[in-house]
Order: C-alpha cells, then structure tokens, then sequence
C-alpha cells in the first residue's frame, strides 16, 4: 500500500486512531446536514463483492453519494475474479481508478491478499472472520 491505511480489523487500531475515525465520521454526518457535499468530490470508491449485500452496499453507496464522490460496485460476475483474475492484478487494475476499496469476502485471506497488493485504502466489508465496519 502506497497512500493512506487500510482498515482490515477493528483490534487493529488502537484507541487514538478509532478515536480519530469516529470524530471525522462525525465531520462527515455534520456536513451532509449543512448540505456541503463537496468533501469527497471526484473520490471514487470501489465495492467488490464476492457474496450479496444490502446494508454494506447501501450504506457505503449513500455515503460517498452524500459527500458527493461516486461508488462503482463489482461482484464475481461483473469482473475477471470469478474467471481466474489473481487478486494481485485485481488491486493492482483497481488502484489506477479508485480512491479507496471496500471488499465483502468470502475468506479473510482475499482481504490480506488484496490489501497488499492495492495502492490505495483497503476497508473489511465483511469476510469469514470480521466484519468490523457492522461493529463500528
């Protein structure tokens, strides 16, 4: 990973840091009440899943939405990773166009794989071990 940090387990960050993401998630919710939906604007984030969604979808959709970036969602079908794709050349392809990824997996070790391959953010959506984004 090149810029920024991922956010892979929620027993990964210590109290400053969870501290940290809770109090700009606050400046996130403040300004989409004051109608300012400029902070993310041209972000892009990538949502892979490999199994369905409605709430990790939905809340991460309206959120980048809302702060006025853009979500592009990819499941098995839409991409090369159900058809033999690695996942290093996945975060390697995903990193030249989006600003962070979030990633619903199967197996906790997809995440690891393509956290250290991508270039940018890496977020757990869900995999068979954590789903710290739900605990947050």
């Amino acid at each position: 990973m090149k810029s920024g940090r991922h956010f892979l387990d929620l027993n990964a960050l210590d109290s400053e840091s969870l501290r940290s993401i809770l109090t700009q998630a606050s400046v996130f919710k403040e300004s989409t009440r004051a109608q300012d939906v400029s902070l993310l604007e041209g972000r892009v984030l990538a949502l892979v899943f490999e199994r369905p969604s409605t709430r990790t979808r939905i809340s991460f959709q309206v959120a980048m939405l809302q702060l006025g970036g853009q979500a592009v969602v990819l499941s098995l079908e839409d991409s090369q990773l159900g058809r033999g794709e690695s996942m290093a050349d996945t975060a390697r392809v995903l990193s030249r166009y989006v600003d962070v990824i979030v990633i619903r997996a199967m197996k906790h070790k997809t995440l690891l794989e393509l956290a250290e391959y991508a270039e940018v953010p890496v977020i757990n959506g869900l995999t068979d071990l954590s789903h710290p984004c739900q605990l947050m």
